[in-house]
């Protein structure tokens, strides 16, 4: 009985490794993709190294805003734009940001992801559902 258990935990944990690591080629080439997203369509306010433009653009590296679990708000961002000042980690920010609702849900599910696993930013990957699910409220 004891040897059927081990064999069982043994079994499971092998199955566990296997679909982590499937998980985790998932997450990276949605990261992939976002990196060309975001090099084609938000590069030039954010920079290549997230950082921003002081007093316009806000930074992505080690955002709070980023880094937290408000995922539709940063949806809201990509599909509505933004066009009030906004307080970020205690700076101010005053540029606009454009809509990019013409991004599929993929594509802005591709970009957060790449955003909020680059530079030093640690946080989730986002998933097409999540952008479904949030555009739909945004209508």
């Amino acid at each position: 009985m004891q040897r059927i258990y081990i064999t069982f935990v043994v079994v499971f944990l092998c199955i566990a490794g296997a679909s982590a690591q499937s998980s985790n080629k998932l997450v990276a080439a949605s990261a992939a993709r976002g990196k060309t997203v975001y090099l084609q369509r938000c590069m030039v306010c954010h920079q290549a190294d997230g950082g921003g433009v002081p007093k316009l653009n806000a930074p992505l590296d080690g955002s709070t805003a980023v880094n937290g679990s408000d995922v539709p708000k940063l949806i809201k961002y990509i599909v509505k734009g933004f066009a009030d000042r906004v307080e970020i980690d205690g700076e101010l920010y005053s540029n606009a940001m454009p809509a990019a609702a013409d991004l599929t849900d993929q594509q802005i599910a591709d970009v957060l992801t790449f955003i909020r696993s680059n530079w030093s930013n640690k946080a989730g990957p986002v998933t097409s559902l999540q952008v479904k699910q949030t555009r739909s409220k945004l209508k």
